[in-house]
């Protein structure tokens, strides 16, 4: 069945419980089973529904091939949890499940879940509260000026000249260079710019529904920003809130393994022992090293892990981690860093029995990273890809962005230059590089998004055809597979076949005339 990616937003677990359960009911085959000597209509066995599953879970945009089998069976005991199935005489309510011949079927309605919303109040009074807050750093400023009435007088060039002299000494009267700014008004900044930033990233008309914005903590993003070491990992000034130092000395001997153990004894399964000892520590955590907090955040950014979205999670989750507690992204850090060595380390020995070093990370560390303070049916699925994601780009992810420094102090430094004194008004400025969402309805985001999307899909079609360093065969083939895939754009972009032969310097074929040969005239033999 095809898959469709569930985009980014609000209650997307939710969501994507309902797309799951909806397809797997309509998808999966049923058939006559026997049982006990007795025959049953319409149902399938245990092995039947996790094989099916475990193909339709790998194939689907929101998860991925790093599903495991196991993973699978956990989610059908789920669904047989909350009555998506039932055993063969009706039973559900227990996890009663594994991989073996065991019949289950559908009840006559397959329960979807309904998303929850906010109370109207509330929504209206955190998004007043982060508008107020918003309102009082970046207000523009009442450009007003006094200016001469048109009342039918005509002014001289030596009036004018004397006018605008008033003008500019009245500005610089009234300027205040290099004003002090609050702390509060550095961190209201940062608060806000982030905020703008991430909302533009992800490309959604509001950020009300996957985070509070009292919840940011700016103390949090300025002290990720500036306390890091040459490689970028956080600095703690407190070290109680860092890891113990025999965990730190553990993660340092896997991540740097052989190398790290040549000149210490050890023994047949020494290496398991420590990566236990790790994995205990990080188990037995209070909260997930993303918080559960910002779980719906980090849970939407998972629409955006698409191929061609690649740059946007990236950026996106970039933005996020940084709203972390200082001591969590250190560790996350410190984490993605061991687990990604241990993946690629060719030397390192087996630590599972049955799973790779990949799968085991993803299967050990996931629920660590991200879970829900409520249990959640695709809590170990979504963590499990989102690890997936950090483990491959986490140098790129956990990095301080330059250019959110940059974007504050500009702006630190306009709010400190450019305020004036206006009786009444305040102290207001104005804010010429910044302008704010306006909300729109959902459906001029669904044209929004239609839009954008053709446009970039347009651009790879660009993008290949321009490709000068792509052989001529390689072209083609992927020019065909483009066309099968999207053919209306094809279209607009060759409409004639002919448009397309230029891009390939094709000529028509003209088959050359076969060759003629002159009719020699026989003469009769007769006379």
């Amino acid at each position: 069945m095809e898959s469709r990616s569930v985009p980014p937003g609000p209650y997307r677990a939710t969501k994507l419980w309902n797309e799951i359960t909806t397809s797997f009911r309509a998808g999966m085959p049923l058939r006559k089973h026997r049982q006990h000597f007795k025959k049953y209509g319409n149902c399938f066995t245990a092995v039947e529904a996790v094989d099916w599953l475990y193909d339709l879970l790998r194939n689907n945009n929101n998860f991925g091939p790093e599903v495991t089998r196991q993973q699978t069976i956990q989610l059908l005991r789920k669904f047989l949890k909350n009555h998506v199935i039932e055993d063969i005489k009706g039973r559900w309510g227990s996890e009663n499940l594994d991989d073996n011949s065991q019949l289950f079927r559908f009840p006559t309605n397959s329960p979807l879940k309904s998303l929850p919303r906010r109370h109207p109040e509330l929504r209206k009074s955190s998004i007043e509260n982060f508008s107020k807050d918003k309102d009082s750093i970046f207000k523009l400023r009442n450009l007003s000026r006094r200016t001469p009435k048109k009342s039918g007088l005509h002014f001289s060039q030596e009036n004018i000249e004397k006018m605008n002299h008033a003008l500019i000494h009245e500005d610089q009267e009234n300027s205040v260079d290099n004003r002090e700014i609050s702390p509060e008004d550095i961190e209201e900044v940062w608060r806000c710019i982030i905020l703008i930033y991430l909302q533009t990233i992800l490309g959604v008309p509001s950020l009300e529904e996957v985070i509070n914005p009292n919840q940011v903590v700016p103390q949090y993003i300025m002290y990720n920003m500036t306390n890091t070491s040459k490689h970028g990992i956080v600095i703690l000034q407190d070290k109680s809130d860092d890891l113990p130092h025999w965990v730190l000395s553990a993660m340092k001997c896997l991540a740097n393994w052989p190398r790290s153990n040549m000149n210490n004894p050890t023994y047949v399964g020494f290496e398991r022992d420590v990566f236990k000892t790790i994995a205990d520590y990080f188990l037995d955590l209070r909260e997930p090293l993303l918080t559960f907090e910002y779980y719906e955040l980090f849970v939407s950014i998972l629409g955006l892990l698409q191929p061609h979205l690649e740059r946007v999670a990236i950026d996106a989750l970039q933005l996020c981690c940084l709203l972390l507690p200082p001591s969590n992204r250190r560790k996350l850090q410190l984490l993605m860093r061991m687990i990604s060595r241990m993946s690629q380390n060719v030397d390192m020995p087996q630590l599972h029995d049955a799973m790779g070093t990949r799968s085991l990370m993803i299967h050990t560390f996931s629920r660590c990273v991200l879970c829900c303070a409520e249990e959640v049916d695709l809590d170990e699925l979504l963590a499990a890809r989102l690890v997936s994601f950090l483990m491959d780009h986490h140098q790129e992810i956990l990095q301080v962005p330059s250019y959110l420094q940059t974007a504050v102090d500009k702006h630190l430094d306009y709010l400190k230059k450019g305020y004036i004194k206006n009786p009444g008004d305040g102290l207001i400025v104005p804010l010429p590089t910044y302008s704010y969402c306006k909300q729109i309805s959902a459906q001029e985001f669904d044209e929004q998004k239609v839009s954008t999307s053709q446009a970039a899909i347009a651009e790879l079609l660009e993008n290949i055809i321009k490709n000068k360093s792509l052989p001529l065969k390689e072209k083609r083939k992927k020019l065909k597979q483009f066309q099968k895939e999207y053919p209306l754009i094809y279209q607009k972009r060759f409409p004639t076949t002919e448009s397309e032969a230029v891009l390939f310097g094709d000529k028509p074929t003209i088959k050359q005339p076969m060759l003629i040969l002159k009719k020699t005239k026989f003469r009769s033999l007769r006379y």
